[in-house]
């Protein structure tokens, strides 16, 4: 039997304009924006639709991501689209969450904000840094940073694509190793930080107070945990998961094996850019990798599934 799967995209997709013909179009993703405005005190028309500086400051742009994808959700299920799991890179799983019903919308917004805060704060921006390393499988990669101290693996997206994070020297050590090893292509990435490294750790744990206020509830569906890529259906272990995620690798590749071994044969990634849809397809080719970022694009998804 197949299975539909909804996947939201993390940072680095965002871009001014982001939903806004959503916003026009649909009074429900109107809404989502504009109780995130009310949630947050922050406008996020402005936020999301115009061109500004905060938006690619990592306190701001995990707000923004996670309203603009939820909106979009929100049109798209109410056109009778609905997904049998979930999953999210990084910020994105607090989307997934949100789908399943495990954790209300306004939480998901709020402990976003707090989350890029908290990350921004952990290690002073300019001290360290993250790195995609393409044309190297995952397991090589493992063998030359594994033994380094201050960097280490933050993400395994798809094969032939990892991203490595760490203390800027460091960082800088093991993308020369790399590319003295065969790596095809090592290139450091625009980001303010070290995320998902040891280094976030203490941000973790001030998320975790942050999440200690916050009430789980059962999945109404599954979603599945960029941190052990196993499908989560019950309440209990979320807000840890949670924690941990912020300083634990992504494991998207295994993620994504995971839903299309429970039966997924179509994914639909829901907000900014395609860069799921693009991982998707490199992982596996025989599953269909959908994509909405604009009203135009949920028209031409609707008339396939």
């Amino acid at each position: 039997m197949s299975k539909l799967a909804f996947v939201y995209p993390g940072q680095g997709a965002q871009k001014p304009g982001m939903g806004r013909d959503f916003y026009e179009q649909f009074a429900a993703a109107r809404e989502i924006y504009e109780k995130a405005t009310a949630w947050l005190g922050m406008n996020m028309k402005e936020l999301c639709f115009e061109e500004n500086d905060r938006l690619n400051l990592t306190q701001y742009t995990q707000a923004a991501m996670v309203t603009t994808s939820m909106a979009m959700e929100r049109v798209l299920e109410k056109q009778g689209i609905h997904p049998d799991i979930t999953a999210g890179l990084s910020l994105g799983e607090y989307c997934a969450i949100a789908t399943t019903g495990a954790m209300s919308l306004q939480d998901a917004i709020v402990t976003v904000r707090k989350r890029g805060i908290l990350m921004e704060e952990a290690v002073p921006a300019g001290q360290g840094g993250m790195a995609a390393v393409l044309g190297m499988e995952a397991e090589a990669v493992e063998r030359i940073v594994g033994p380094m101290e201050q960097v280490s693996i933050a993400n395994y997206n798809c094969p032939g694509q990892i991203v490595i994070t760490g203390l800027k020297e460091a960082l800088n050590d093991a993308m020369d190793a790399l590319r003295k090893a065969g790596a095809r292509r090592v290139t450091e990435l625009t980001v303010s930080g070290p995320f998902h490294s040891e280094l976030l750790r203490e941000a973790g744990e001030k998320l975790a107070a942050e999440l200690a206020g916050i009430s789980f509830n059962k999945p109404h569906i599954p979603y599945v945990t960029n941190v052990t890529a196993a499908a989560v259906t019950e309440a209990d272990g979320i807000r840890e998961l949670l924690a941990e995620q912020i300083s634990s690798p992504v494991r998207w590749q295994q993620s994504v094996e995971r839903m299309i071994a429970e039966g997924v044969d179509t994914f639909i990634e829901i907000g900014p850019g395609r860069t799921l849809t693009g991982f998707i397809k490199r992982i596996n080719r025989e599953v269909t990798a959908l994509n909405i970022e604009t009203v135009e694009d949920m028209k031409e998804v609707l008339a396939k599934v």
